[in-house]
């Protein structure tokens, strides 16, 4: 194994579950552990700091934390080492301090807390938000065959989550569909929709893409990439393609976001409504 074991958190839910399955699957192709945690905000209470954990757990006496941590470990195969810990703290702000060591971390869109019509947890709003490394937000499926669709806003910051997005089409052997989009509110329904097969009407927009693919594309030269513009709004667009998506990639904030903005307008929508996993690359 090379490199920090993938970060996942769970709460016992079953979108939770599905994120260490999903850690499971990238762990394997990336021959790295993973590592389960479940932040615990009573875990130095005093009213559990005088228990002992292991007659507890001689007993078969777990506590909530305990169970979801063993929950989840069970689905471990054998190919893949799976430690999980109980740590003290506020989920979030546990998943963030923790996310400066490793280099993904994975949860799910949402926990057992919380309202059941909401389409997004708040910890992972905010750990997508706040985390030091790329966050994987579990949602939907992941449709074989799928490609791995990057969201590319023109700006200095497609770099980063480009080359994440390189690097799983590589692992899953996919093809990489980069997406940029631009609105122009005077348009009428007659929506211009560009591919590498057409002429573009817009060749400023594509030698976007092109550019800043050009060292990618050298350093990963078994992908496939297939440039996508389009003049819808880019969550709406990013958001429609995500339905035959293996993975979405988006940069935290775009270049039009306000300076102490720390997810930007298109990331939250993504994450509020693809139809399957996003990954959110600072």
């Amino acid at each position: 194994m090379t490199g920090p074991p993938i970060l996942v958190g769970v709460d016992g839910s079953a979108p939770s579950l599905a994120a260490v399955d999903l850690a499971i699957r990238e762990a394997t192709l990336r021959e790295r552990a993973v590592r389960i945690v479940f932040g615990d905000i009573w875990a130095n209470h005093p009213a559990w700091a005088n228990n002992d954990p292991a007659s507890e757990l001689a007993a078969g006496l777990l506590s909530e934390p305990q169970q979801a941590i063993r929950d989840a470990t069970d689905r471990a195969t054998a190919q893949v080492p799976v430690t999980g810990e109980v740590l003290a703290g506020d989920p979030a702000a546990v998943l963030i301090r923790e996310s400066a060591h490793t280099d993904l971390l994975i949860l799910g869109h949402r926990g057992r807390g919380g309202f059941p019509e909401l389409l997004l947890g708040s910890v992972a709003i905010k750990v997508a938000a706040h985390a030091t490394c790329p966050v994987i937000i579990t949602r939907g499926t992941r449709p074989a065959g799928g490609d791995i669709l990057v969201g590319m806003d023109g700006s200095a910051a497609d770099d980063a989550p480009l080359g994440f997005a390189f690097h799983e089409a590589a692992l899953h052997g996919a093809d990489l569909r980069a997406l940029h989009a631009w609105y122009r509110p005077n348009l009428s329904d007659a929506d211009l929709v560009l591919r590498d097969d057409t002429q573009p009407e817009d060749t400023a927009h594509a030698q976007t893409l092109t550019e800043a693919a050009l060292s990618w594309s050298r350093k990963y030269p078994t992908v496939t990439m297939y440039r996508e513009l389009t003049t819808h709004r880019a969550a709406d667009a990013i958001v429609a393609a995500a339905s035959s998506a293996l993975l979405v990639v988006l940069g935290a904030r775009g270049h039009a976001q306000l300076p102490g903005r720390r997810l930007g307008s298109v990331s939250h929508a993504v994450l509020h409504h693809a139809a399957c996993p996003v990954a959110v690359v600072r």
